[in-house]
């Protein structure tokens, strides 16, 4: 509603947003959208917040989308903040949550980024999207597109999740499973979008997935009543959902909500696919690609990121980290966290109870701190991971 501009994240040149825009013209890196907070504050504000509808469409200010005509909505946003005082009790943790986004539409944090990407290709005249997807970001797309009366062009690793595959066949998306990564069915929208018609949408290469996923943060806030955790581990592929919480809170501070004081974030990454991780550990500005990718966690097999620089300078600047672990690790922590909570976690979520063990024994998180771990995705999409388990 208040949006002015879009700007590259590594020079900050400004880029026009009345545009369908990718990644910048000048660095080839992702895009940001810019507000006018200052008009956004004056409607919205946290008492405002206490009547609205419980979506993350109650931000609408600091969306993009200019008219209400425009959004597709399945209902998403506004996920529970779960008190998990069973899984905190043994390691002295009184005030641990988990952010539980399988509760959105198609059961993930994806439908966050879908609901405003899909928004804004339908006020732009957009018809056909194409994504690159490790799953869940595929069968998002193709429920939004459905729901907005688009094609839906996905492409996904061959061995992506049954669940996720079968997902978007059933909603009408137009499907191709590739022998190899994400990256190469990256490689694949990239060689055929022009001749097809296809806008991408793939996760940092247009602007507006990021926002919806930033509502993460506007209601981490809100749920915490506008004191932020001292600890926050997400677990990251190519990103986008620790990119968004991170771009909110800086927003946030902006409209007069928040202080100055940020959350010690850390990502989680798996044992065998940690860009970000090795990056971190060397002190490294860009992520170099993990060859050779593997892991059961498919939203954790991103081998190269684009927004990887965000990343890496979200994690330095708030005195966090990057942690990886192993599948056999995500695989024990799941039945560990939904035997104590009741919450059948993806993989990734249950990377970062795993992780949260590692920093407990190294003394990194204090008993007497608020912890948030972010659960992505339901584990009913992952059930080949459990077979035998």
């Amino acid at each position: 509603m208040h949006l002015t501009h879009l700007a590259c994240t590594l020079c900050q040149k400004p880029h026009d947003a009345a545009l369908p825009q990718n990644v910048s013209s000048c660095c080839g890196k992702p895009l940001f959208a810019h507000y006018d907070l200052v008009a956004a504050a004056r409607t919205l504000t946290k008492a405002a917040l206490r009547t609205r509808e419980k979506s993350l469409w109650r931000y609408r200010e600091v969306l993009p989308v200019r008219d209400a005509a425009d959004i597709v909505t399945l209902g998403e946003g506004f996920t529970p903040l779960l008190p998990a005082p069973r899984l905190g009790a043994p390691h002295g943790l009184s005030r641990l949550f988990i952010k539980d986004e399988a509760q959105n539409p198609t059961g993930s944090f994806k439908a966050r980024g879908m609901t405003t990407a899909v928004s804004m290709a339908k006020q732009f005249g957009l018809k056909k999207l194409a994504v690159p997807s490790a799953g869940n970001a595929a069968g998002a797309l193709a429920a939004y597109a459905a729901r907005a009366g688009m094609e839906a062009h996905i492409f996904m690793p061959r061995d992506t999740p049954r669940a996720n595959i079968i997902e978007c066949e059933q909603m009408g998306a137009h499907v191709t499973l590739i022998a190899g990564l994400i990256t190469d069915c990256g490689a694949e929208v990239a060689k055929r979008k022009a001749a097809e018609g296809w806008f991408d949408v793939s996760t940092l290469k247009e602007p507006y997935r990021a926002e919806g996923k930033k509502t993460l943060g506007y209601e981490l806030a809100e749920q915490l009543d506008w004191r932020l955790p001292d600890v926050i581990l997400y677990p990251t592929g190519g990103g986008p959902g620790l990119i968004g919480v991170w771009k909110a809170f800086d927003e946030m501070e902006k409209l007069g909500w928040i202080g100055r004081e940020r959350p010690r974030m850390f990502t989680v990454q798996a044992a065998g696919c940690q860009p970000i991780v090795r990056a971190f550990e060397r002190g490294d500005q860009f992520a170099a690609e993990h060859l050779g990718a593997q892991t059961k966690a498919s939203g954790l097999r991103v081998p190269k990121a684009i927004g990887d620089f965000i990343m890496l300078d979200a994690l330095r600047r708030s005195g966090g980290g990057a942690l990886a672990v192993s599948d056999e690790e995500m695989i024990s922590c799941t039945r560990e966290l939904g035997a104590a909570e009741g919450v059948f976690p993806a993989p990734e979520g249950a990377a970062c109870y795993a992780a949260l063990k590692t920093l407990l024994a190294a003394g990194k998180v204090r008993p007497q701190e608020t912890v948030v771990l972010f659960n992505t995705s339901t584990g009913l999409k992952y059930l080949e991971c459990y077979a035998g388990s």
